[in-house]
């Protein structure tokens, strides 16, 4: 009969055959020196203990003790009195390789679509899970229901409703990770309906709707936001927009035009409203999301990518009533709901105002960087034109036809340290981020002003980047060296 035990240590197989004829012993001998041998068992790896392995296979602690101690005097385990056993360091016949190809590092990051990651509040973040699961049911630990759990969405709901003005129902809300997912959610909800968004507009977008059956209609942008009389005129049912801030382009949709949008839905179509990047605003009062005007023909799209950070992978749709139940059952089906964990500390988070008070620590930083980069481009690319947004971004902008942006990016500069560096023409930038001046992520030591402090001629200018809607784009970043 062959025994098959798993350590509680590392997941290892360990294979005892009392049907064969070498001894237990040697057989456990045997195996453990050969996933030493292989690489399965790594050097510094600590093995479990002998009582705990011999209850694991269910045999004798002797048995366990004499394969250790064989082990021990060919040298292939260390045993130490007070740090257990460990694997030796010995040649292997193919040891796995860790190693990978070290990023490139920059002091001060232009690459658009990602917040300071540097600045996420763990401390804050991790009292709020404390917080959260010290009075938390043992019910919630199961398997969640596809819309979230209760409690994020009130808090969700709650904060909607105070800072965007959006008529927000618990039981309306579906807890999503991150906007991308709500758009392949709605995708599967609206398969067969003529879809219309931004031109241009997010591309991940474009291609979700593509590969859940639906070809968007394009439907073109100007200085007031989305065309509404193309709109109207494109034979579209639905339409994808952010009109808070426009992406790529960052414009806000004007107040003529949202008055129009929202006619246009009451005839009986639908907006899918990406509430994208609106937390953050500076020269402008705040305007409120078009779902607390039209909430029966408006779903509202929000997430903490640009806030937190991308890799939480948190978002909610608010829908209206006709939809829940369709997008609820996409949900449940395609990851049977969001992390129990996150929901509880997002939830938290909210109740407890430390989200406000991040975002109001953000929106002063980010407004820094913001204002320093006007200056620096105004001082160091007078000729170079430049859309400036009441917001946190900066529109792409464009060289003059006669500006020699490609010598001048190689031309080597004296950094503040006195030693010539010539900057390096980066990749083409990723092409699943958006245009968000929270993108200039500086290291710690230099958050607040570094940006003041250097000359915009050192920067590496990238030319070229085309995305899918044919914009050119710049992108100013340095390497670290």
């Amino acid at each position: 009969m062959t025994i098959l035990g798993t350590t509680s240590g590392p997941e290892l197989l360990v294979e005892l055959d009392r049907a064969a004829p070498d001894p237990l012993h040697h057989q456990l001998a045997n195996g453990l020196r050969a996933a030493i041998r292989s690489g399965r068992l790594t050097p510094h790896t600590r093995l479990p203990s002998t009582r705990v392995l011999a209850a694991d296979l269910g045999v004798s602690r002797r048995l366990v003790v004499d394969a250790y101690s064989q082990l021990v005097a060919e040298g292939f385990l260390l045993s130490r009195h007070g740090s257990g056993t460990r694997v030796a360091t010995v040649d292997t016949a193919s040891a796995p390789e860790h190693r990978s190809a070290e990023p490139t590092r920059y002091d001060i990051d232009f690459l658009p679509g990602s917040p300071d990651l540097s600045s996420f509040p763990r401390h804050a973040w991790l009292r709020a899970l404390r917080q959260g699961l010290a009075g938390l049911e043992s019910d919630a630990f199961g398997y969640v229901a596809p819309q979230g759990l209760l409690m994020a969405r009130v808090a969700i709901a709650d904060y909607l409703r105070r800072t965007r003005g959006v008529l927000a129902d618990p039981r309306h809300i579906v807890v999503c990770s991150g906007a991308t997912q709500a758009v392949a959610l709605l995708s599967h909800a609206l398969r067969s309906t003529p879809v219309a968004m931004e031109d241009p507009g997010f591309w991940l977008h474009r291609r979700i709707l593509r590969h859940n059956g639906i070809d968007p209609i394009p439907v073109r942008v100007d200085d007031e936001g989305l065309d509404v009389g193309a709109l109207t005129s494109s034979g579209a049912e639905v339409v994808l927009t952010t009109p808070a801030h426009q992406s790529p382009t960052g414009v806000v949709l004007s107040a003529a035009r949202r008055t129009s949008l929202v006619e246009w839905a009451r005839a009986g179509h639908l907006i899918i409203e990406d509430d994208y990047d609106a937390e953050y605003r500076y020269d402008r009062a705040p305007v409120g999301s078009l779902q607390g005007i039209a909430p029966e023909r408006v779903v509202y799209v929000g997430s903490t990518s640009k806030t937190l950070a991308p890799g939480l992978r948190i978002g909610w749709m608010v829908l209206p009533p006709h939809l829940v139940k369709a997008v609820a059952l996409s949900k449940g089906l395609a990851d049977t709901g969001s992390s129990v964990m996150d929901q509880v500390a997002f939830a938290q988070f909210l109740v407890s105002g430390e989200y406000d008070r991040h975002l109001r620590q953000m929106r002063r930083r980010y407004q820094v960087r913001r204002n320093a980069l006007l200056r620096a481009l105004a001082r160091d690319l007078p000729r170079r034109r430049c859309s400036v947004l009441r917001q946190a971004s900066i529109s792409p902008s464009a060289f003059p036809t006669a500006f020699p942006s490609r010598t001048s990016s190689r031309t080597p500069r004296r950094s503040a340290s006195g030693s010539n560096r010539s900057p390096r023409a980066t990749p083409n930038p990723p092409r699943h981020h958006r245009d968000c001046s929270s993108a200039m992520q500086t290291s710690p030591s230099r958050r607040s002003s570094g940006v003041c402090r250097s000359s915009l001629g050192r920067w590496a200018v990238a030319e070229g980047f085309e995305p899918p809607d044919g914009f050119s784009r710049l992108s100013l970043s340095r390497r670290v060296h």
